[in-house]
């Protein structure tokens, strides 16, 4: 008896020690793509499920280690002994079958239940937003509010967003961690998935297609950016403007680069005449965004340029060419975007 007792007890002890080390480190890291901090209703309901098997997991280790302990101090060879052989046991077969049974229709009732809410069609009045996946950059379209974006996401707080998902070429995932699980973004076929964001903050949630795409897969990413109410609607506002015109010499100089660059073939701006382009991220408000090149980059007039000067050097693969501009058609395309606010 004391022999079960010490090891149940030492069991215990591992397992409180783990546990803590887990707990720590989780509080330590807090990383904004982990999903252990969910940030929306249904992000919610996934952890709940998650946690749920984590101790359920847990509690079939604890189990089987204090067993395994126990048999082998209690039934452990000694001189004299020989072990009892015998062929079988009809009715701990029947145990140890059930056993995992009884485990498995535990996680199924949660997970099947979860999955049955966050399947439902999106609540009425829900924000609608189509994301598109190409290679390698998100489109973000509200067809409600007739804005166009690229690489990020803004959502209003406490309210639904009902997200149409869309590839122009191949197989992408939409992930954003902390507010919602994976889905695929297929070729000619759309998917959907729903969630009301409920924690509004000045960092964004960081994001990232989750499904292998190409060369410059890992450079998908894109920031979803949670406000309230008031602060949405005012940049809804202001990304349904045309472009701010420039004024600046080196400014009107880079427009007229623009054009003659040939980016108007493959970028949107609204107000510029013949910007109409479909292939590259609309730009009519670039300088407005906290990133470029798909978040790989910080919007910094020096990233800009060295954007300008060598996509293929920041994003292998990229799409869009290497136009060969000499550092004085730089500077004036720098100019430029950066007004367009």
């Amino acid at each position: 008896m004391i022999v079960i007792v010490a090891s149940l007890v030492l069991v215990g002890v591992v397992t409180a020690l783990l546990y803590l080390a887990f707990a720590e480190s989780l509080d330590a890291v807090r990383q904004p793509m982990t999903t252990y901090v969910p940030k929306s209703d249904h992000a919610v309901l996934v952890h709940e499920v998650y946690k749920f098997i984590f101790w359920l997991a847990g509690g079939v280790f604890v189990a089987i280690m204090a067993i395994t302990l126990i048999f082998s101090i209690l039934y452990r060879e000694r001189p004299g002994q020989v072990a009892r052989q015998f062929h079988g046991n009809s009715r701990l077969e029947i145990v140890w079958t059930l056993i995992p049974v009884l485990i498995v229709a535990a996680m199924a009732v949660p997970t099947f239940s979860t999955m049955a809410v966050t399947s439902k069609p999106a609540p009425d009045g829900a924000l609608q937003v189509i994301a598109i996946g190409h290679q390698w950059w998100w489109e973000f379209q509200y067809p409600e509010l007739g804005i166009t974006t690229a690489n990020e996401l803004h959502l209003p707080v406490d309210r639904p967003v009902n997200v149409t998902l869309e590839s122009k070429d191949v197989i992408h995932s939409f992930w954003v961690p902390q507010l919602t699980g994976k889905i695929d973004n297929v070729p000619g076929h759309d998917n959907h998935l729903w969630f009301t964001p409920t924690e509004a903050r000045p960092e964004p949630y960081l994001a990232q297609c989750a499904e292998f795409c190409g060369m410059s897969h890992a450079n998908m990413r894109f920031r979803v950016f949670v406000s309230p109410t008031g602060d949405f609607e005012a940049w809804a506002k202001a990304s349904k403007a045309d472009r701010v015109t420039p004024t600046a010499e080196l400014a009107l100089a880079g427009a007229q680069q623009f054009v003659t660059s040939g980016c108007i073939g493959c970028h949107t701006v609204q107000g510029q005449e013949g910007a109409a382009g479909k292939i590259g991220p609309n730009l009519t408000h670039v300088a407005s965004r906290t990133t470029i090149a798909s978040g790989t980059l910080d919007r910094t007039n020096a990233n800009v340029a060295k954007w300008l000067h060598n996509p293929q050097a920041v994003k292998p693969g990229a799409l869009m060419p290497n136009l060969g501009l000499s550092p004085e058609a730089i500077d004036k395309l720098v100019a430029y975007l950066d007004g367009l606010k």
